[in-house]
């Protein structure tokens, strides 16, 4: 069983960064694939990005695409969410996930295994 922890939300002005961490236990992150989900106020969760567990495939929503970069440290077992030039739409909880398959990150939220509790990003005007 892989627990997720995230960290790193809060609240930030326009414009600015923020970088979200997320630390796995229970297991080995290496092979996982990991993603960040979202979920505005009053909104659905919604898909962010998502990274093959080699590292060899990444795929970003258009909403975030040249402003977010996902990495990840295998030795530490931590996956990374870096947010720049936030807009105050980015609002929302973010969530990090593993599960076995790209796809299920990418195309099938009900079929990810593991989900963090998430932490809350709020981008002000």
């Amino acid at each position: 069983q892989v627990q997720l922890v995230e960290s790193g939300g809060g609240l930030v002005q326009a414009g600015g960064s923020l970088r979200l961490s997320c630390a796995a236990s229970g297991g080995t992150v290496r092979i996982y694939s990991m993603g960040w989900f979202r979920q505005p106020p009053g909104k659905e969760r919604e898909f962010v990005v998502a990274m093959s567990w080699t590292g060899g495939n990444i795929d970003y929503a258009d909403s975030v695409k040249g402003r977010f970069t996902i990495s990840r440290d295998n030795a530490k077992n931590t996956v990374y969410l870096q947010m720049n030039s936030l807009k105050p739409e980015d609002t929302a909880v973010y969530f990090c996930a593993a599960s076995r398959s790209l796809e299920s990150l990418t195309t099938n939220q009900a079929s990810v295994a593991y989900w963090g509790q998430g932490t809350q990003v709020t981008v002000s005007s």
